[in-house]
């Protein structure tokens, strides 16, 4: 059987710092395994190659493979939360030494891109009522870490 797909991410010698970090940030994170590399390798021998990390059952691994590849906002990953509460302490632990962006995006502290949503907000944009889902984006378009409330003032404005 064919296993599911997850994604590697590329770190220059910080796989282990930022598996931590994650499993820090992200509640039910659990560090899976832990690789290092070989003695064939001696320059390298005995540093860690990859960690396996779960994050709220979603499977992550973080390669030790050098500068070679940067993350770029071509790929993020989006964490759907349920109240202001968890958007505000996810913004603000995963933006403390990274960069804010528009619309929930962020990059973290290792150059990693996040959207951070409200749980609702796929409802309210695929709302049938195209002025509905029309003024939840224009709402969204002005904002950086996303504001549940705000989103919902804009989607029952009559």
């Amino acid at each position: 059987m064919i296993g599911t797909p997850y994604p590697c991410l590329w770190f220059n010698g910080q796989a282990e710092e930022a598996a931590k970090f994650y499993a820090s940030v992200f509640p039910n994170t659990r560090i899976l395994e832990t690789s290092r590399y070989p003695d064939a390798m001696p320059e390298m021998a005995g540093q860690v190659l990859t960690i396996t990390l779960d994050i709220n059952g979603a499977r992550f691994m973080a390669l030790n493979a050098g500068p070679d590849f940067t993350f770029s906002e071509a790929i993020s990953f989006v964490m759907e939360c349920d109240t202001q509460a968890e958007i505000d302490e996810l913004w603000t632990r995963l933006t403390e030494r990274g960069e804010e962006s528009m619309c929930g995006w962020l990059k973290d502290p290792y150059g990693v891109s996040w959207q951070i949503v409200p749980r609702v907000l796929d409802q309210m944009m695929a709302d049938p009522d195209p002025a509905k889902a029309n003024r939840v984006t224009q709402a969204m378009l002005q904002m950086r870490k996303l504001d549940i409330a705000a989103l919902r003032r804009a989607y029952d404005q009559a």
